[in-house]
Order: structure tokens, then sequence, then C-alpha cells
């Protein structure tokens, strides 16, 4: 063999050597490409994983949340109710008693009225009936009943019920003028209304007559 057939086949050797290198190198690239890809790819799942798996329990959350909401309001409704049914039992309990009561307090007043007061033998008579009374009525403003008793005021139609009208010379139309019975109210409320007499105006009188 020749000394220039040795060299090119020297020079071939070390070619393919290093086109060997290359590849084997290149493979390596491409071998741990593909490993870190195939991490990337476990660790991407392993994200949606967790991704979901959060959404799922946030989900949860809020559905327990809506539902303790719904049902802390629906507590709050029933007590609520509750609260209301036995404030009106109470007020109807109450209504009904003071409409009791009431006959007994006009019935004391009527008999103050018509008793006679110049007479000395009635004195003991009149103070029993009138500490009684004044007992009654005491006793049912402790629960809220309140007299209505509007002599000499302007009427109100939503206080007082109208059982006849008179002219009254020097008094304002539309003004009670006697209370035949007085009215009452509970809490505020109206259960009876005052029974009274009305001044109304004078007829025109036509100048031209």
């Amino acid at each position: 063999m020749t000394t220039e057939s040795k060299n090119n086949e020297e020079e071939l050797s070390a070619e393919q050597l290093a086109d060997d290198i290359v590849k084997q190198a290149e493979e390596q690239v491409e071998e741990q490409h593909e490993h870190a890809v195939e991490a990337i790819s476990a660790e991407q799942e392993k994200i949606n994983e967790l991704e979901l798996a959060l959404a799922t329990a946030q989900s949860t959350v809020a559905d327990q949340k809506d539902s303790v909401i719904r049902a802390k309001a629906e507590v709050d409704n029933i007590r609520r109710r509750a609260a209301q049914d036995v404030e009106k039992a109470r007020k109807f309990a109450l209504e009904k008693f003071a409409g009791e009561m009431l006959a007994s307090v006009d019935n004391l007043e009527r008999a103050l009225q018509s008793i006679d007061k110049e007479d000395e033998s009635n004195k003991a008579i009149i103070e029993g009936v009138e500490l009684t009374l004044q007992g009654l009525i005491s006793s049912l403003e402790k629960f809220g009943v309140k007299a209505v008793d509007p002599q000499d005021q302007p009427f109100n139609p939503e206080l007082h019920q109208a059982m006849s009208m008179q002219e009254v010379p020097d008094v304002a139309p539309n003004t009670v003028i006697a209370v035949m019975q007085k009215g009452y109210e509970l809490n505020g409320r109206l259960i009876r209304p005052a029974m009274v007499m009305v001044s109304k105006a004078a007829p025109s009188v036509d100048a031209t007559a």
C-alpha cells in the first residue's frame, strides 16, 4: 500500500469517527429532548389534574356556602313568622280583653254621671266607684290602652264617629261639642271610635233676599 493510499484511508477513518461522534451526540440530544418533553408532559398533566381538583373543590365549597346561606335565610324567615304570629296572638288577646274591660269602664262612668253628688249619703259610694274606675283605667293603660276623649277638638273621622250634628254659635264647624262615649286605642291602633256630637256651620243667608 502506497503512502498516499494510507493517508486517504486514515482521513476517511477520522471523518467516519467524527460523523459517528456527531451522530451519537445528536442521538443523545434527541433522547434528552424526548425525556424532557415527557417530563414536561407528565408535570403538565399533574398540573391539569390539580387544577381540575381545585375547581371541583371550589365548586363544592360554593354550593355548600349557598346551601348554608339559604338555610340561614329560611331559619330567619321561620323565626320572623313565628314572632309575628306570637305578636298577633298577643294583640288579639289584649284587644279582646280590653273590649271586655271597656264595658266595665263605661258602666262605672255612667254610674258616676247618674249618682246624686249633692247627697252626702252617696259620698262613700262615689269614692268607691271613682277608686274602682281609676284602678281599672290604670290597669288598662299598663297594657297600652289609651282613651280617645276629643272634647272641643276638631272632628277626626279616623278616630271619631259622628252621631249627630248641631249648630252652635261661636263654635267653628266640625268641632266636637260633646262626647257621648269615649273611644280607645290599643298600642296606637284604634279599637273603638269615640261617639261624638259635632258642630256644623249655620246655613248661608242670601243677602239679596
